[in-house]
């Protein structure tokens, strides 16, 4: 998309001086640009002009507003966004966003395959994001080395990553920012449910990051080619993961490259993988869950239990007699009649006496056992042998005092 003689001249939103293209894709172009209300350096993406229909600009406003309020130290920070209505008939959305000095991962790993320490570093970085944006309903559609940039924040520390891109972000709820029926995302690193055009999900993120990381430890793009024939590379094979690397890092790649979304580790267990690899002496990420979660469809309601007039039926889960607020079916009109008033057969007469006559022998047994472990009535206070008249009044009051 060719930027015309009025992108540089004018001013957007009231504030934005646009400068130099500093990226380019099918769907937006980037551009250096000067805030003039704060006075700073800012990178601007601009969007490929939209149709005129009042309520998908409302749902891409209320989408870019949403993205606008994320905040990561992995995230490229988003400033502000509008839309470009110089041309009335053809409004254009636009993204201020913080201007990143430093090098993007693609140019990387043009240098040289990247080394496992210093991929640990960066995975780790992305997946912290992406558990974060994740988390918020917010699924990113197009991981790949160009979106993802590399900052030094300290002399000498290894570069940090910084996720760039949410243009193409996609509400997990099904609202999007892009033109409706049009697929989105670089074809090298689509998902196979992206190449089968399914409903997508967070592990769609996960496959395109493990995607990435063979690509830096292989120095080259696992599925290249036209879009069709990279889109379908990856529906037939898995990707080829290097015998050299050690077992835990194809593991990882394995895992996170899986063909069943479900089958997928989530951001945060590939985050707490990598960051295990930051402390290992060999660089070795941890292991994952074999088994992630899985999400079952809620099992159907359980119908009422109806008790019939001659039979007493059980509580299927817990073994215990049913409760006698069931619902009773009703004779004749088939409509279920409540109470606790139901017939008994012989049967459960019998069982309703021995019930009662073995209540009757363990109350009497508790009132035995009560009675022999009950002391016994002290024996009265026996007195010295005194003769004459002493000895008649001690014996007169010992009978008195006598129960």
């Amino acid at each position: 998309m060719e930027s015309s003689p009025s992108d540089t001249a004018e001013v957007l939103g009231g504030r934005y001086r646009l400068g130099d293209v500093i990226g380019r894709g099918g769907m937006a172009s980037v551009y250096t640009a000067r805030d003039e209300n704060l006075g700073r350096d800012v990178a601007l993406k601009l969007f490929a002009p939209q149709a005129a229909d009042a309520d998908e600009l409302k749902r891409q406003e209320a989408e870019i507003e949403l993205l606008a309020t994320l905040n990561h130290p992995s995230l490229v920070t988003l400033f502000d966004a509008g839309i470009d209505s110089r041309v009335p008939e053809e409004p254009r959305p636009f993204l201020t966003m913080e201007l990143i000095e430093g090098q993007d991962l693609r140019s990387r790993i043009r240098h040289s395959p990247v080394p496992l320490d210093e991929l640990a570093v960066i995975g780790a970085g992305v997946a912290d994001a992406l558990a974060y944006v994740h988390n918020l309903g917010i699924i990113h559609r197009d991981i790949k080395p160009a979106n993802i940039m590399l900052v030094q924040v300290r002399p000498g520390e290894p570069l940090r990553p910084k996720l760039a891109d949410f243009g193409i972000a996609r509400i997990v709820d099904g609202t999007r920012l892009t033109a409706t029926g049009t697929m989105v995302g670089t074809a090298a690193y689509l998902s196979p449910e992206q190449a089968r055009g399914a409903d997508l999900g967070p592990a769609s993120d996960i496959y395109s990051l493990g995607l990435v990381l063979l690509e830096c430890i292989k120095g080259a793009v696992e599925y290249p080619g036209s879009a069709i024939e990279s889109a379908v590379a990856r529906l037939h094979r898995a990707p080829g993961i290097p015998d050299s690397i050690p077992a835990e890092w194809a593991g990882l790649i394995s895992s996170m490259t899986a063909l069943d979304p479900m089958d997928r580790p989530t951001a945060a267990d590939v985050e707490i993988a990598l960051r295990h690899a930051l402390v290992s002496p060999e660089s070795i990420p941890g292991a994952v869950a074999q088994e992630p979660t899985r999400i079952l469809p809620a099992p159907p309601s359980r119908p009422p239990l109806v008790v019939s007039d001659s039979t007493q039926e059980l509580d299927s889960v817990h073994g215990a007699p049913a409760r006698t607020t069931a619902q009773l079916s009703a004779s004749g009109g088939g409509q279920p009649r409540t109470g606790i008033t139901r017939r008994i057969s012989a049967a459960g007469r019998r069982k309703l006496a021995a019930a009662i006559a073995g209540l009757a022998l363990l109350v009497v047994g508790t009132l035995i056992l009560l009675t022999v472990n009950t002391p016994n009535t002290p024996e009265p206070v026996q007195y010295p042998a005194v003769t004459g008249t002493l000895g008649e009044h001690l014996e007169q009051l010992q009978k008195s005092v006598e129960p």
